[in-house]
């Protein structure tokens, strides 16, 4: 089900996955509320991510709430994408 979100969300942009989001696509569908950029701001702070790592976490967590059929991103995706990251550094 989320990959049809994400087909029908892209299909005139030429993409079928979140992962291929471009940075203008990722702050039209990424879109970061009050609550949670304090919990982004100390992921940021405290693992020491890079901007290309943040993107990243930014397109796990859309793909979180697809997954759920969220049509926002909410502070629990963003927290589970976070802690994919940071297990993901672990692993590399």
């Amino acid at each position: 089900m989320y990959l049809l979100v994400q087909l029908a969300r892209f299909q005139k942009k030429g993409l079928h996955a979140n992962a291929q989001m471009r940075t203008r696509d990722i702050k039209h569908y990424c879109a970061v509320k009050q609550e949670a950029e304090k919990l982004l701001e100390v992921a940021i702070n405290k693992l020491g991510l890079s901007a290309r790592a943040y993107s990243c976490v930014l397109k796990v967590a859309r793909t979180i709430a697809d997954f759920e059929g969220a049509e926002d991103i909410q502070p629990a995706h963003f927290s589970e994408a976070i802690r994919s990251q940071s297990l993901d550094r672990e692993c590399c």
